[in-house]
């Protein structure tokens, strides 16, 4: 593990390969809320405005930091973040005047769509963002997703440990910055998922201190295929002069591995080290009222199951396989700190299927078979076999095992024996039914006639009620589900 360890910090400036973040300022911590919590509390059904402190700031209850782990920081010039390479995604930008752009809008009141929820805390709070189970797998990186986090600040957060600096990297940004939906009843976060793409849109929500320049109105779509798209409705505002003192403004993609070492506080504990691999930023000048961007996921190294697509697809590149792993990869992904452990990247350097192939074949005739002498079951007769011929001989070569034609003898015969014991206990019971039929008068039947009502159990049985009857307490809804409209 520790040699793993330094091979990361090696790696990492030579790659070129990504930062970890330095946000020491609690503004950018955000509150993780369970999609359970949100429902428990009925939704917009109980509608609340989030306190704020004097600072103008939302109260933080607790931190979360996903399990109790800390997240580490390393000075921002160690690494230098992969930006925009087109290894990903491919994107274009559409301008007010694209008909591309209205046709990427979902128009969240058309229920052909599916049905909307407005999320109850999210559109009543600030700083806050909630975890959210999508209905299928969605490819992000090459990864498929199944929980995205959604947050108040105009992002979506793709990773699978929460933490409150949301804003750092793994997200989904059509618009991050600092949108407080608690201002006003007529601001809301709300969603749909039919299945084949998952849609969030935040509706008119306002920047704090610039309530009065306009509302914000955008979304970011998620489609099964592994394309995104974000679409603006509402920009009152040029990007550029929004403040990102308080709040990040970031619009694109990012995608980041993580990495788990012992801290050095605590022996008994864990640090984990988020490090971004990758990341995609688009010009905020482009982002005006009307205008889209759709991006396009390429193949990865990861969506390759054999050795031979891995190596020989012209779709991707700087692909290797482990044959430990039985994975495809560049080594820079979520499986970073796997890749490492079990020395992928030595394995296959200069390595071809063929040796592979080669490497399994030996392993398997490596392996001796071994005989075990099992005695027999079966006594000893003069004039008989020899001791060797009536022992029953086992292989066992691998995970194969056969034996001899003996014991396909033996094993005959206990089924036959089986068979004739079922045989004669049926043929018993019919003869003690005939004899009863014929000699009701006798003991034995009599016997069991007087007794049969109080103990045989298929008497009570039957005077038990058929059948279960709902009970449905009063004043209970049956429905725990609420979709609220807008406070």
């Amino acid at each position: 593990m520790c040699f793993s360890l330094v091979m990361l910090f090696l790696c990492l400036p030579q790659t070129e390969l990504a930062r970890v973040w330095d946000q020491r300022q609690t503004d950018n911590w955000y509150t993780v809320i369970s999609q359970q919590h949100e429902e428990s509390t009925g939704g917009d059904s109980h509608p609340h405005r989030a306190q704020r402190s004097s600072s103008g700031h939302t109260r933080i209850s607790r931190a979360v930091l996903g399990g109790g782990l800390t997240i580490d920081t390393l000075p921002d010039n160690m690494t230098r973040v992969v930006e925009d390479s087109g290894k990903y995604y491919t994107w274009r930008s559409f301008g007010p005047e694209d008909q591309r752009a209205q046709e990427l809008w979902v128009d969240m009141n058309d229920i052909r769509h599916g049905q909307v929820r407005v999320h109850g805390i999210l559109s009543n709070s600030y700083k806050q963002a909630v975890r959210v189970a999508l209905s299928f797998d969605f490819p992000f990186y090459g990864h498929y997703l199944r929980q995205i986090t959604i947050a108040t600040g105009g992002f979506i957060f793709t990773g699978d440990i929460t933490h409150r600096m949301l804003t750092a990297t793994q997200y989904i940004a059509p618009l991050m910055a600092n949108f407080d939906p608690s201002y006003s009843k007529d601001s809301t976060v709300q969603y749909l998922d039919n299945g084949e793409v998952f849609v969030v849109q935040w509706e008119q929500v306002r920047l704090p201190g610039k309530e009065s320049e306009g509302a914000f109105t955008f979304q970011a779509a998620l489609y099964k295929t592994g394309t995104i798209t974000f679409s603006y409705r509402d920009i009152p505002l040029s990007l550029d002069v929004i403040s990102s003192a308080e709040h990040p403004v970031k619009v694109g993609l990012s995608d980041a591995f993580m990495v788990t070492s012992p801290s050095t506080q605590s022996p008994d504990s864990q640090r984990r080290t988020v490090y971004e691999y990758h990341r995609v930023e688009i010009d905020t000048t482009k982002i005006t009222s009307l205008s889209a961007v759709e991006f396009t996921a390429l193949p990865t190294c990861l969506q390759h199951d054999s050795c031979e697509l891995c190596l020989s697809s012209n779709q991707t590149s700087a692909c290797s396989w482990c044959n430990v792993l039985q994975r495809c990869s560049d080594g820079m992904d979520r499986h970073r700190q796997e890749w490492l452990d079990y020395d992928c990247s030595d394995e296959s350097k200069d390595a071809t299927c063929e040796d592979y192939i080669r490497a399994d074949s030996s392993t398997d005739s490596s392996i001796t078979p071994e005989i075990e002498d099992v005695t027999s079951l079966t006594p000893l007769q003069k004039g008989c076999e020899s001791d060797d011929e009536t022992k029953r001989r086992i292989f066992k070569t691998g995970n194969d095992v056969r034996t001899d034609s003996s014991t396909k003898g033996l094993a005959n015969t206990g089924v036959i024996a089986g068979i004739a014991a079922a045989l004669v206990l049926l043929l018993a019971l019919i003869l003690v039914a005939v004899y009863i039929n014929y000699h009701p008068t006798a003991v034995s039947p009599l016997y069991l006639i007087q007794r049969r009502k109080n103990y045989w159990p298929s008497w009570k049985f039957q005077k038990q009620q058929p059948g279960y009857t709902e009970v449905e307490g009063e004043g209970h809804e049956k429905d725990s589900i609420v979709v609220a409209g807008p406070c």
